[in-house]
């Protein structure tokens, strides 16, 4: 892509650009940390007893591209000016192709009526992390307008609290739900990009600590005085029944697995587009207004996508196909979901926060009192760290990095994860409307 403003763009070209090397580095930097989390004695043993080895999966991956050896994107410019954008396809690849493949394996084993026992508590935490966001979004407003009034000024289009209707749309939902709001406040487009940046940054910082916090689960349990009963049981069952049928996985085993895996991917992405286009046609039959815009996570192929696959995995639970966990069905979901935190890891450039540093406060004020709500709400009812983490990724992360973090539990978690996000796809344009209107109002707009 050519770009005439080349003269004052900056060569952001990282080190390497080539995916198959990336892909490379990503695996290598996996195998790094395995090998070394693996350790029983000296400074690794007390090291990963301090970090937890999925925070260091996502956090690698970020120094790396911190570092200018990998980048989600960047700008090449030439000797002559001329300059020319490029990007990685490796997270489109995880998110599409491997995060389907590990949610079927993870769900192979799923004891849905051990799920559904679980109880209420993770509906009041996602609802909570919801409220959270919705009362951040106008709280950050105001505070940080109370010291800096121009990084919630702007008039028009170009007024910040439309730009931060988007994150409300994306935190809450997901990006189909985070176009709707782009649509409905016409926000200018120009200006889009730093809202995309906010989101990036914010959603994954807080990603780490949460990602952190999981090495300290049993403590931070203690401190909620939580009762993690429910959620032992259910582990332990699986665990059980993993043992049960434990084998060592022969060739065929391991290829029907595959079949499994990567036939449910093909499935899933074959019905997400008839799916997506179907309601893509019924949506645009509503006349143009926030109505037509609350559904317009329907028309969102990605959505399809996770919910088929979420269906499919839940059925498969019923078949003899559940013995094929003793093949190892979990263990390879979860290789498939560690590369993708470090697909998602390499979307993080440390030195951006000090890019734009008003809206970054004005994301980490909301994000904030988001986190504040939610540790408020599972002290009063005695909710494990497990409903926290996973009802706020299931907000703020949604679909592609809530089953992440459930499964880092246990993977027969992940599937709470997913149900969760695909009901944040649900709620996310209407929340995302109200804490808009009141972020509007704290702006004084």
């Amino acid at each position: 892509m050519q770009d005439t403003t080349a003269e004052i763009l900056k060569d952001t070209t990282p080190l390497f650009t080539n995916d198959t090397i990336v892909f490379g580095i990503l695996m290598l930097a996996l195998g790094f940390i395995f090998y070394t989390s693996s350790r029983k004695e000296g400074f690794w043993n007390k090291f990963y007893g301090i970090v937890p080895a999925l925070f260091m999966a996502y956090f690698l991956p970020a120094l790396l591209t911190t570092a200018g050896v990998i980048s989600p994107e960047w700008t090449t410019v030439a000797d002559t000016g001329e300059a020319t954008t490029g990007s990685t396809s490796l997270y489109y690849m995880s998110s599409r192709y491997l995060l389907p493949a590990a949610l079927v394996l993870m769900t192979l084993s799923i004891d849905l009526k051990g799920v559904l026992n679980l109880g209420p508590k993770a509906l009041i935490m996602f609802f909570a992390g919801t409220i959270g966001i919705v009362l951040g979004g106008p709280l950050a407003v105001l505070i940080v307008g109370s010291i800096h009034p121009e990084a919630v000024g702007g008039e028009g289009a170009d007024a910040v609290w439309r730009g931060l209707s988007t994150l409300a749309g994306s935190w809450i939902g997901g990006g189909a739900n985070q176009t709707a709001m782009l649509e409905i406040y016409g926000y200018n487009q120009k200006l889009y990009g730093g809202m995309v940046f906010v989101d990036i940054v914010v959603a994954n910082i807080w990603m780490a600590i949460i990602l952190f916090g999981i090495g300290k689960s049993a403590k931070i349990d203690k401190w909620l005085k939580a009762d993690t009963s429910a959620i032992d049981g259910l582990k332990d069952k699986v665990s059980e029944y993993a043992k049960k049928v434990d084998r060592n996985p022969t060739l065929t085993d391991l290829m029907i697995l595959a079949a499994i895996a990567f036939g449910t991917v093909s499935f899933a992405h074959f019905g997400a587009d008839y799916l997506s286009g179907f309601f893509t046609s019924i949506v645009n039959q509503i006349p143009k207004g926030i109505t037509r815009n609350i559904f317009t996570f329907l028309d969102s192929s990605f959505f399809w996508m996770i919910t088929i696959t979420t269906i499919i995995g839940v059925l498969l639970s019923f078949t003899k196909a559940k013995a094929y966990e003793g093949a190892g069905a979990s263990k390879f979901g979860s290789v498939f979901i560690y590369i993708l935190v470090a697909s998602i890891g390499m979307k993080m450039d440390l030195t951006l926060i000090f890019e734009n540093m008003w809206l970054i406060v004005i994301g980490l004020v909301w994000m904030a009192v988001h986190a504040g709500l939610m540790i408020l709400v599972a002290k009063m009812i005695r909710a494990p760290y497990f409903f926290l983490a996973v009802g706020s990724q299931a907000n703020v992360g949604g679909a592609a990095s809530a089953p992440i973090v459930a499964s880092a539990f246990h993977p027969s978690l992940a599937t709470v994860g997913v149900l969760l996000a695909v009901f944040g796809y649900a709620i996310g344009t209407v929340a995302a409307i109200i804490c808009t209107v009141l972020m509007q109002l704290a702006s004084g707009a």
